[in-house]
């Protein structure tokens, strides 16, 4: 008994160091790159044209691409990806062909994001003809969500006991009503964190864009044109640190990460925040 304290107290010590070490190095984290970049965030700064040759531009257009690029990817992937996973939850009998498409949907989970980016450059950016454009980029990461978005919606379909449907069933409600008056609104916190997920990575992709949507902004601030090319916030930090010749490349470069590490962190406690509550409420009812 006491040897089994003694390993008690050890695990926990260790479990909780563990814990204290990682929230440490995430505020590490976020102090250094906020001390170094929240300076730079003026109005002008977020809201300016950038600048390839001379100090004092800003990342306005690149701001906007951000969040256009993050919305045409989420208008393709979101009606995909959720009807495939509902359809792999509730609807497809188990046989080998289901098995391919699960296996098939974990393994393009796990591609790198750059392979991505390649068969987006080689399927449209050469291939369709489109050059590098925001349409390009927005399509390329609906593909890199996909997977991810299946699976989530699969499991959080899968996680909602089986009694509340039979429930539903019993009191005589169809197969497609129990599917949406019942078992999507019990799974909807699950499906909205892996959306939370989905949409922050897509935020702060760099690899793909670089390839598909290009590393330059349209003449005209906050063009809708989705033919026009998509430079986004990640890529622009990724370009100003590499290759950028501006005098105040460091500042740029602080900046956009701070800014990107805001955007970030509003955006899923966005998300998250109400999504808690809903769960509150569904609980209590």
């Amino acid at each position: 008994m006491k040897k089994n304290k003694i390993i008690d107290r050890l695990a926990t010590f260790f479990l909780g160091l563990a814990g204290i070490t990682i929230i440490g190095i995430l505020v590490a984290f976020l102090y250094y790159i906020l001390k170094q970049g929240l300076p730079v965030l003026t109005l002008d700064f977020i809201l300016g044209a950038p600048s390839e040759m001379e100090a004092g531009g800003g990342v306005g257009p690149e701001l906007f691409n951000t969040f256009y690029i993050l919305f045409l990817s989420l208008l393709f992937s979101l009606p995909i990806g959720m009807g495939a996973g509902i359809w792999l939850a509730e609807f497809a009998r188990p046989g080998k062909i289901v098995d391919i498409i699960r296996t098939s949907t974990e393994m393009l989970a796990t591609v790198p994001s750059i392979v991505f980016g390649l068969f987006g450059m080689i399927i449209f950016v050469n291939f369709l003809g489109l050059g590098f454009t925001i349409i390009g980029g927005a399509l390329t990461l609906a593909l890199l969500n996909l997977p991810v978005l299946i699976r989530v919606t699969e499991d959080a379909l899968r996680s909602v006991p089986n009694s509340y449907k039979m429930a539903s069933l019993a009191l005589g409600a169809t197969k497609t009503q129990t599917l949406f008056k019942v078992v999507l609104p019990a799974a909807f916190p699950r499906i909205v964190t892996g959306i939370t997920l989905v949409a922050g990575r897509a935020i702060g992709e760099s690899a793909i864009l670089i390839f598909t949507a290009g590393t330059s902004v349209s003449r005209f601030l906050f063009d809708l044109n989705p033919l026009a090319s998509g430079e986004t916030l990640a890529v622009h930090l990724w370009y100003v640190n590499s290759e950028g010749l501006i005098p105040d490349a460091k500042r740029i470069a602080d900046g956009s990460a701070a800014l990107l590490l805001i955007l970030v962190l509003v955006f899923n406690l966005l998300l998250v925040i109400p999504t808690k509550h809903y769960e509150k409420k569904m609980k209590l009812n």
